[in-house]
């Protein structure tokens, strides 16, 4: 019986832990994404430089991510993942903030993604639900907006269709969200970094369909 709870207690510790380490290093590189996001719009960077960033930011995913998620060099990868995302997002806020009531969408946007969050995570921690039986139906969901919107730039070019995948974007990262989340807290998550990456990328995603969704409904996109 003590070798049961004394077990508990050391899971329920590793999972708090876990879930303290996601939030800090989630919050630091939050903060960094923003301040390259800052700078890409002082500098003036153009959708050129914002569509390499962005191909930067997928190539260190993919192979740089795996094989430093596990050390310490796992966090520099996180904090140079957040900067390029948020480097490749400048054009789009300048875009955005040229607009008359620009700065009053972004805030929006920004707030809408706080909202969600905080919400999505409220309801994770409360409910002690494995949302895990959702990863499959997110990724079929994820290849099937990337083909759609692929068939719509090149084929379709229909705004109505573009602010369709934009909700539905919105929808599947708080999807995947939930389940980071409930992974996190029930001990399905033991990687802080690749959590960490996962929330960026979400929040991250939805920021910029919120942004465009916002845009379309001002009638300013």
């Amino acid at each position: 019986m003590n070798t049961f709870s004394t077990t508990t207690v050391s899971n329920v510790i590793i999972k708090n832990k876990v879930l303290s380490d996601t939030m800090k290093l989630l919050s630091y590189t939050l903060i960094f994404g923003g301040l390259s996001s800052w700078f890409s719009v002082t500098s003036g960077a153009g959708f050129v430089s914002a569509i390499v960033s962005s191909i930067a930011a997928l190539v260190v995913i993919w192979f740089v991510l795996p094989k430093t998620q596990h050390s310490n060099a796992g966090i520099l990868t996180a904090f140079a993942i957040a900067g390029l995302l948020g480097f490749s997002i400048g054009p789009l806020l300048t875009y955005y903030l040229a607009m008359p009531n620009g700065a009053d969408l972004v805030i929006q946007a920004l707030t809408g993604t706080g909202i969600a969050f905080f919400a999505i995570s409220f309801y994770a921690q409360h409910s002690k639900k494995d949302f895990s039986f959702l990863n499959g139906m997110i990724f079929f969901a994820l290849i099937a907006v990337i083909v759609l919107s692929l068939l719509n730039f090149f084929f379709l070019e229909s705004s109505a269709f573009g602010l369709l995948m934009s909700f539905a974007i919105v929808l599947i990262m708080g999807a995947f969200m939930l389940s980071q989340m409930s992974a996190l807290i029930n001990g399905g998550e033991t990687n802080y970094i690749s959590a960490t990456v996962g929330l960026y990328l979400s929040l991250h995603n939805m920021f910029t369909r919120l942004l465009h969704i916002l845009g379309a409904f001002s009638g300013d996109d």
